[in-house]
């Protein structure tokens, strides 16, 4: 049964010292796209300006014929530039997990998943659970919801065995992977899910500033539960 009291010491630990690091770790991406966010707009807007409205009318009724598919591409996209920092983010946990001297490089680190190493992996493996769950989903919600869980420890063993190995595992292999990694052990992710929520509650009650620190320390909570799922899979194997 995994302890989640000391999977959360353990991330406390691990963050120990280097709080204002982890901080700036995970504000980098806001910034990141907050500015990308800025010039889109800024390009939008001068676009438009020189544009010939009067043209554009007459396409209005197709555009709104495209706005539900353009805002599904829209959230398709904003999910993988999420995924391509959140991702390497989290390598970083685990490395520091199984590496307390490890330093944290804030902005190399946060970008660390647009490397040529990463970037395409990060891309192909969320794509493809993206349309596993979503296929899993269109039998009834519940069955996307647990395959989610099932899928949830993809990322770290791509990294896990690259990392180790030098080898790049198929994406399908990744999945398959973690779907062997958590059997028997999702219910526990759920819970543990479950409660960063009076934490959750607080970063809203901040506006937004607390989740500065709790994203760190949640993302290495989770790093953590990988690490002992991957601990005890070699001591079995042994």
């Amino acid at each position: 049964m995994m302890n989640r009291k000391a999977l959360k010491q353990e991330a406390k630990e691990t963050l120990k010292g280097r709080w204002k690091e982890a901080v700036l770790l995970n504000l980098i991406p806001t910034a990141i796209m907050i500015i990308a966010s800025i010039i889109l707009v800024s390009l939008f807007m001068l676009f438009f300006s020189l544009f010939d409205f009067n043209s554009y009318s007459s396409y209005s009724s197709m555009d709104h014929a495209n706005n539900a598919s353009s805002s599904g591409g829209g959230g398709l996209i904003s999910g993988l530039l999420t995924a391509l920092f959140t991702v390497g983010i989290s390598w970083t946990f685990l490395d520091l997990l199984r590496n307390p001297g490890r330093e944290i490089r804030p902005f190399k680190d946060a970008t660390r998943g647009f490397r040529d190493a990463f970037l395409g992996p990060i891309i192909g493996l969320y794509l493809l659970q993206a349309v596993f769950i979503f296929f899993w989903t269109l039998l009834f919600i519940i069955p996307g919801f647990i395959k989610g869980y099932a899928y949830s420890q993809t990322y770290f063993i791509y990294y896990d065995t690259y990392a180790t190995t030098g080898e790049k595992l198929r994406f399908t292999d990744c999945i398959t992977a973690s779907r062997q990694l958590m059997k028997g052990h999702k219910m526990q992710l759920f819970i543990l899910d479950l409660s960063f929520i009076p934490w959750y509650l607080l970063g809203i009650l901040t506006f937004g500033i607390g989740f500065l620190w709790i994203t760190p320390y949640v993302n290495t909570t989770k790093a953590a539960f990988y690490n002992t799922l991957a601990e005890a899979e070699t001591i079995e194997e042994n």
